[in-house]
């Protein structure tokens, strides 16, 4: 399912940025999901996948579009060393993470126009439990290169796998 009309390459204006902070890679996210909300990126809703899209990738940060069909989710992760924002465009989110210290998973639901910050380690899984399709604008700085996977065990936290990603990868966003 197409929802909005072809898109542009999304383009930082002036050099590219350092986003070492979350104010300011959460407000790249609201930005380019106005965007989004304005028509000006291209998004499929694919029934049997999570549909990606890297809007743009540099040195600093990887900008992500990600379409979620109903009951699709990215399992329970972190983002190695990177810092994190999403912002939802449209539908809601359920984003279910660990909380620090270990006092198990905690759930917040993200309706359109929200967006969530996070630093490095972070532990999550973010799902669209909705009937609707749900759209999001992910982006991680420093860019993805590492990602590791989880169970909760116990009531403990216990890591599964860890996987390098590929720079401009689809694996693990989310």
């Amino acid at each position: 399912m197409l929802l909005h009309a072809p898109s542009p390459a999304l383009t930082l204006n002036g050099p590219a940025p350092d986003l070492a902070d979350l104010a300011d890679l959460t407000g790249l996210t609201r930005r380019v999901a106005a965007d989004v909300r304005a028509g000006i990126h291209e998004v499929h809703v694919d029934p049997d996948h999570r549909w990606y899209k890297r809007l743009h990738g540099n040195d600093f940060v990887d900008v992500w579009l990600i379409s979620w069909a109903t009951e699709q989710a990215a399992e329970l992760h972190d983002h190695a060393g990177s810092l994190g924002a999403l912002t939802v465009v449209t539908g809601r989110l359920t984003e279910e993470f660990w909380s620090v210290p270990d006092t198990g998973l905690r759930t917040r639901t993200l309706h359109a126009g929200r967006s969530v910050g996070f630093g490095p380690g972070h532990v999550h899984e973010v799902s669209n439990p909705s009937a609707d399709p749900a759209v999001s604008v992910h982006a991680y700085s420093p860019p993805l290169t590492a990602m590791s996977y989880y169970d909760v065990t116990g009531g403990r936290l216990r890591r599964v796998r860890s996987e390098l990603t590929e720079p401009g990868s689809t694996q693990g966003v989310g």
